[in-house]
């Protein structure tokens, strides 16, 4: 499994601010509605709920939401970078900038915590987050994304 196996183009985007991490849900919600046709209201609850069982930053600015979506076939993801970092509640309570939310099928076990630990692999990675933190065209956050695993498994 690789990130371009999860990331698509469309589900990579720059947000300005987010007021709240409900806000943030929201809009993960309607990018997984454009990306993948998934119901924008499904989403939003499903992330919520996830939250509500402990928040998901990580620490160094990075988020990993993720969520069981009943309907959906495959694990896809959402990556949103912050122009101005946002609280989460995260283990080291510095704010978040960036934000790989994680869909899954509900029946999804093992390739659910696969995704999530190539995820976390590459979100824990310093040189792709100051890349990240560095470009502000989706198409160029989404290529450093997806050559980094690429790149590693040549």
């Amino acid at each position: 499994m690789q990130l371009s196996d999860l990331l698509r183009l469309d589900g990579v985007k720059v947000i300005g601010a987010a007021t709240s991490k409900k806000r943030l849900f929201h809009d993960l919600g309607a990018m997984a509605q454009d990306a993948f046709e998934l119901s924008q209201t499904d989403v939003v609850e499903a992330l919520l709920d996830r939250e509500a069982l402990g928040p998901t930053g990580v620490g160094h600015g990075v988020a990993l939401p993720h969520a069981r979506l009943p309907g959906l076939d495959t694990v896809c993801g959402l990556f949103v970078r912050l122009e101005k970092p946002l609280d989460f509640d995260s283990v080291d309570r510095q704010p978040v900038d960036l934000v790989f939310a994680l869909l899954a099928p509900e029946t999804a076990g093992a390739e659910h915590l696969k995704a999530l630990a190539l995820v976390s692999r590459t979100m824990r990675d310093a040189d792709v987050c100051a890349k990240l933190r560095a470009n502000a065209e989706p198409d160029t956050l989404h290529s450093i994304l997806t050559e980094v695993h690429a790149t590693q498994a040549a």
